[in-house]
């Protein structure tokens, strides 16, 4: 019988990190999960066989220290799913540069810089998958989340033309879309906004829809099911969307001009171009 595969799955504790962790497990991988605090996973978030290890995506020296360990330990990833991140909103304006840095580097250069470290044992050993969890808001941006928006088309765009550089080696850079799931984070994204803000009212609209979309979403076990369908496909695609009726979606965003589907992004958050008083 063949070895299983060691699967890597950051933030894994919650969310869509847990329902991929249990999907692998069952599935027959080894599994490992990060957490900035392991020590605090609740045991409801424990599934047996899954090993948890310290990780925090903000801190360039804990992201070295958690590669060198594994390779020390001899222990070789065969597939990573990047899904630690934060979520932010907040008007371009008043978005303070530490918390661009800090959603930057959460989002985009921590995962970068894991996934830097684990390729070569990947390309060396001639198989790896790599999943970068993004969002469909980096197809279909929407006001007061640009700097999210632009973490996770960062992300996108890493995996997108690096894919090219690895697969030749049997190492495939796929991304994953969630739309609206239901994970609880709205209850965890960050806000910056004056309470003077005129940007505020249609903030707060925006918000309003955009939890209430999440508290109606589908499961992260769905999600998971697309990492999954995706990690085990001989050649995974480039992009992988799913929830928020994503087939109708992307075809109306094949079908309509850009501007046209701005708009209708726009509306649905009860956003209009010119609404805002002066």
């Amino acid at each position: 019988m063949s070895t299983p595969r060691t699967a890597l799955v950051t933030g894994a504790s919650s969310g869509i990190g847990l329902a991929t962790a249990r999907r692998l497990l069952d599935r027959g991988y080894r599994v490992i999960g990060t957490s900035r605090n392991p020590d605090e996973v609740p045991d409801s978030a424990r599934p047996e066989g899954l090993r948890y290890r310290t990780l925090d995506l903000r801190d360039q020296h804990s992201i070295d220290g958690f590669a060198g360990a594994l390779y020390a330990e001899d222990i070789h990833v065969d597939i990573l799913v990047n899904n630690a991140g934060e979520s932010q909103s907040g008007p371009l304006e008043e978005i303070p540069l530490a918390a661009l840095e800090r959603i930057f580097q959460i989002n985009v250069l921590g995962p970068v810089h894991l996934t830097q470290l684990l390729l070569p044992g990947m390309r060396r050993r001639g198989y790896g998958r790599v999943v970068m969890v993004s969002s469909m808001l980096a197809s279909f941006p929407l006001a007061y989340r640009s700097s999210y928006v632009a973490s996770k088309a960062a992300l996108e765009g890493f995996a997108t033309a690096a894919r090219f550089e690895m697969s030749p080696f049997g190492v495939w850079l796929t991304t994953v879309e969630p739309g609206s799931i239901k994970t609880g984070i709205s209850t965890r994204r960050t806000k910056y906004v004056a309470d003077d803000s005129p940007h505020l009212p249609a903030m707060k609209k925006m918000l309003k829809t955009l939890d209430g979309n999440e508290r109606e979403g589908v499961a992260p076990e769905r999600v998971a099911r697309t990492i999954v369908d995706a990690i085990e496909e001989k050649a995974p695609a480039s992009l992988y969307a799913v929830g928020s009726n994503a087939p109708a979606v992307f075809a109306l965003r094949r079908a309509l001009p850009r501007g046209a589907i701005e708009r209708v992004v726009g509306r649905m958050y009860g956003i209009r171009s010119g609404s805002i008083a002066r």
